[in-house]
C-alpha cells in the first residue's frame, strides 16, 4: 500500500574544513549507500565543511582565524560542490539528504546552516535552512525562515527534515506532520560541549537526541532517521591544540550516535558510533496502525480550538523592482490655467 525501501543513515567525520575533500567523500558514500540498495541515503548536520565545535571551547575573540576559515570552506548552493553532489544522485538513483554550511551570495561574512533534500533524478526538492541557531552556535550562522519547512513527495514517500535543536521546536514540529510526513530525517553534531567536565553537567546530546527522536516519531506516526557527524583524528587533534583545557572537555562530552526509529517511538536494531553508514528495512504502512490510536493531524485534534500559521517565505535584503521610468516624471510641467 505504502512504499518500502532501504534506508542508509551515514556517521561519518567530514574533511575537516575542506569542502573540496568533503564533497569527493560525500560523493563516494552516495555511491556506496546505493550500491548496498539504498534508496535514501542522510549525512550529518553542516557535513561540508565541518560543525564549528571550536565556538563551544574557546572565546569568540580566539576564533576569527576559524571563523574566517568556515566562511571560505563554506558552499553556495548553486556552486560545484552542490553541482557533484546532484549529479552523484542521479548517477545513483539515490535520495540524498544533506548537511552543509551554506554561504550567502551577497555577504562575504553570512553563513546558514542549511540541509538540502535532493532527488533521485538530481533536483533540488528541499532547500532548508536551520530557524535558528542553538546557544554559541550564533557567533557562525544567521537565522534561517520557514521556506524550506516542507515535507517533499518522492517515490519513496513523503519526507521531512530538521537540524538539530529545530526537533525541539513542537511548530516547527507540527508543520511537517500537517503535510503528510512519513519518513523524518534529523541531522546533529559530533558532540556538543556546554560545561566543562570539572563542574560536571555537561548537555547529554545522545540521550537528548534519542528522546527527541523516539518522541516526534511516536507523535507522528513516521520512521526516524538520526545522523550525527563524528570527530577524525585529525579534527580532534586541531582543536584540541587551540586552547588549554580543550581536550579535556571533549573527552568528557558524550559522542553522538545514529540510528533509526519506528513510528512507535522504539529504535531499529543497533545505534552506530564509529564511522560508517548504517541501513535500515522502512516499510512505511507501519504508520498506519499507529494512527489509529493518535492522530494529530486527522481526528486526534481541534482544530476550532488550535489554529497555527507558517510563513514560508524566503527572507531576502531587499526586494528589487526595474521597469521603464514613468512618462509623467519626464514630461514638462502643465502651463497654469487661463494663462495664469
Amino acid at each position: 500500500m505504502l512504499p518500502r525501501f532501504k534506508a542508509a543513515a551515514i556517521h561519518a567525520a567530514p574533511v575537516f574544513l575542506d569542502a573540496a575533500a568533503t564533497t569527493d567523500k560525500a560523493v563516494s558514500l552516495i555511491h556506496e549507500a546505493a550500491r548496498a540498495g539504498a534508496g535514501l541515503v542522510a549525512f550529518p548536520e553542516t557535513f561540508i565543511p565541518a560543525f564549528p565545535v571550536w565556538a563551544a571551547l574557546s572565546a569568540p575573540i580566539d576564533n576569527h582565524d576559524l571563523f574566517a576559515l568556515m566562511v571560505e570552506q563554506s558552499v553556495l548552493v548553486d556552486g560545484p560542490e552542490i553541482g557533484r553532489i546532484r549529479q552523484a544522485a542521479q548517477k545513483a538513483g539515490i535520495v540524498v539528504s544533506l548537511g552543509l554550511s551554506e554561504r550567502s551570495p551577497v555577504s562575504v561574512g553570512c553563513l546558514w546552516n542549511a540541509n538540502l533534500i535532493i532527488g533521485a533524478d538530481g533536483t533540488i526538492l528541499n532547500h532548508h535552512r536551520k530557524l535558528m541557531p542553538t546557544y554559541y552556535e550564533k557567533l557562525i550562522w544567521a537565522p534561517g525562515d520557514g521556506a524550506g519547512l516542507k515535507v517533499v513527495e518522492t517515490g519513496i514517500g513523503r519526507i521531512g527534515q530538521l537540524i538539530c535543536g529545530e526537533n525541539t521546536n513542537p511548530l516547527a514540529r507540527y508543520a511537517l506532520m500537517a503535510q503528510g510526513e512519513q519518513f523524518h530525517i534529523s541531522s546533529w553534531p559530533p558532540v556538543w560541549p556546554t560545561r566543562r567536565p570539572k563542574g560536571g553537567g555537561n548537555y547529554d546530546n545522545l540521550a537528548a537526541n534519542r528522546l527527541r527522536a523516539s518522541a516526534h516519531c511516536f507523535e507522528a506516526k513516521v520512521f526516524g532517521l538520526v545522523t550525527a557527524g563524528m570527530l577524525d583524528g585529525k579534527a580532534y587533534d586541531f582543536l584540541a591544540a587551540r586552547g588549554p583545557g580543550a581536550a579535556d572537555v571533549l573527552d568528557a562530552t558524550p559522542r553522538a550516535a545514529s540510528f533509526f526509529v519506528d513510528p512507535t517511538g522504539a529504535q531499529i536494531g543497533e545505534a552506530l558510533q564509529d564511522e560508517g553508514i548504517l541501513y535500515a528495512e522502512i516499510d512505511l504502512d507501519a504508520c498506519i496502525e499507529p494512527k489509529q490510536f493518535h492522530d494529530v493531524v486527522g481526528y486526534y485534534n481541534r482544530f476550532d480550538v488550535f489554529d497555527l500559521g507558517v510563513n514560508r517565505q524566503r527572507l531576502v535584503p531587499a526586494r528589487f523592482r526595474d521597469g521603464p521610468e514613468l512618462a509623467a516624471a519626464s514630461e514638462p510641467p502643465a502651463p497654469p490655467a487661463n494663462g495664469a
